[in-house]
């Protein structure tokens, strides 16, 4: 772990703060982190990565939690084919994914051709614009976040539910003051997972959202591979680990409550 990823951490941190300068002594320089920090395309990408991770969070916490509620408390046989509807996605590669997006909810694609056969008009495609991936990345990581809340409702016993009901609490009580505070940390657990994901998320973005502003994986690839200017690159590199970094301690300090109970 120390050889694969702590050192390339230190390493990345190093070239970017201790550089050269123009008289060819090395010294303490943060004109890289200057420059990103004052370029507003920069900022533009920044800002569009952190937008869409929050907006991609919000969509699988709204999703996945009615869809865990109900696989927990259900039983037959229509609970195990809608598990296994919501764990399909993990079997499908990403750029597998962006072209069946692409033919279906891109321009001229499967929803157009229909909506032209009924006489309506077209649809304002999603595709190369910001909310493209979002839809990919939304469905590519439902799987994982269900799995973690059908987790963390395993844990919830059936008579503090069925206590709850006999003294007259409603289906949203229950979920709130029962339910809720019981699964919080599974929550966080699942949240941060997405979260790191989809911060540093590359196919996706690249194949189903726009040139510009562009989220951070396509950005590094672009400045290190078609402007050629590793310095940069790497700049970007370390700022989104900063950033994912953050929410990260989300998982290890619920790791460490669950472990402290």
């Amino acid at each position: 772990m120390a050889w694969l990823i702590i050192w390339p951490i230190i390493n990345a941190i190093g070239r970017t703060i201790w550089r050269p300068d123009a008289d060819g002594n090395a010294g303490f320089n943060l004109s890289s982190y200057t420059f990103f920090f004052s370029d507003q395309y920069s900022i533009n990408n920044l800002t569009i990565t952190l937008w869409t991770t929050g907006m991609c969070a919000a969509l699988l916490l709204a999703i996945c939690m009615p869809i865990a509620l109900y696989l927990r408390f259900s039983q037959g046989r229509l609970p195990a084919y809608v598990q296994a509807l919501a764990i399909f996605p993990m079997f499908v590669p990403s750029i597998i994914l962006a072209y069946a997006f692409i033919r279906v909810l891109g321009p001229n694609g499967m929803v157009d051709i229909l909506l032209n056969w009924v006489g309506l008009p077209k649809i304002r495609t999603p595709y190369l614009t910001p909310w493209g991936p979002v839809i990919g990345l939304v469905w590519d990581n439902i799987p994982l976040t269900v799995l973690i809340l059908l987790s963390g409702l395993g844990n919830i016993a059936n008579p503090a539910i069925e206590a709850a009901r006999d003294v007259g609490a409603s289906r949203f009580q229950v979920f709130w003051h029962i339910i809720l505070p019981r699964i919080s940390n599974s929550v966080l657990v699942a949240i941060s997972f997405a979260v790191l994901g989809i911060f540093s998320s590359f196919t996706l973005p690249y194949l189903l959202g726009p040139a510009s502003p562009e989220m951070m994986g396509p950005f590094m690839n672009r400045t290190f591979r078609e402007v050629n200017d590793p310095l940069n690159a790497i700049t970007q590199a370390v700022i989104t680990f900063c950033f994912c970094i953050a929410f990260g301690l989300f998982y290890v300090r619920s790791v460490a409550r669950n472990q402290g109970k």
